[in-house]
């Protein structure tokens, strides 16, 4: 048996500085984040969207999760689906292990979770109070059972230029990290409609009355594949590449 409902929120909502009143409402993923940030201190936060209510946003953060299991190793399915679905038992069950994973592997010392997803648009901290830091009587029982040697994680004894160094180029490597996905999905895409648009040249290669009749399926195809929205101009070049390959069939 794991810990409670209450128990688990309790935790949570110190942890993170939230103000979750459900275990249901981590099936958006994003807490689920940061919990393991609070391990690694590398999760692209930037990437974490808290105040979203689509499931494609959860997804998002979901992908982001799953990156961070396969870079640290972490040798557990997350249940997608399931838990996008924000039914109660599939995240009690995943918040319990992950409960069981942070006891064991929570460096110690104090994790700024307001400050961490800041440039994520997430909430602040909750109503019911903010960290104190390491003087704080309660600090010691409200992080789980894990001691550390010396109390203190090395990251905060860094100099206050190095956080702001290593901060900044946590965020470009962040954005690099989105603009290299963006460019992956774009080119997904783009390369799914050429091979439609290659079809359709092939089928009215072998058969030229289909061009020629106005309602058909063909026709219809062709005003989505090479429509524009107003405003949207195809460079010069563009225009040049796209006629060279029509010259090409």
């Amino acid at each position: 048996m794991g810990e409670s409902r209450q128990e688990l929120l309790a935790w949570l909502n110190n942890l993170l500085q939230l103000n979750l009143t459900k275990i249901e409402q981590c099936g958006t993923g994003a807490a689920y984040c940061q919990i393991f940030d609070s391990i690694f201190m590398d999760v692209p936060m930037a990437r974490v969207k808290f105040n979203v209510n689509t499931e494609y946003a959860y997804l998002q953060n979901f992908k982001v999760l799953q990156n961070v299991f396969a870079r640290h190793q972490v040798d557990k399915p997350i249940p997608v689906q399931q838990l996008t679905k924000c039914r109660m038992q599939d995240n009690l069950e995943f918040l319990q292990w992950i409960k069981k994973y942070w006891d064991q592997h929570y460096p110690g010392g104090d994790y700024d979770a307001v400050g961490r997803r800041k440039a994520s648009g997430g909430p602040p901290a909750s109503a019911a109070g903010s960290r104190s830091g390491a003087s704080s009587s309660t600090g010691a029982t409200r992080r789980g059972a894990t001691p550390t040697t010396g109390g203190v994680r090395p990251r905060a004894a860094a100099a206050p230029s190095g956080a702001n160094v290593a901060a900044l180029q946590q965020e470009i490597a962040t954005q690099k990290e989105a603009i290299s996905g963006l460019e992956k999905e774009r080119d997904f895409y783009f390369a799914k409609l050429r091979d439609i648009e290659l079809l359709l040249q092939n089928a009215i290669e072998a058969d030229p009355e289909l061009e020629k009749e106005e309602d058909t399926l063909v026709k219809h195809i062709q005003g989505i594949l090479y429509s524009t929205e107003e405003g949207f101009e195809i460079p010069a070049e563009a225009e040049a590449e796209a006629a060279d390959e029509l010259e090409t069939f």
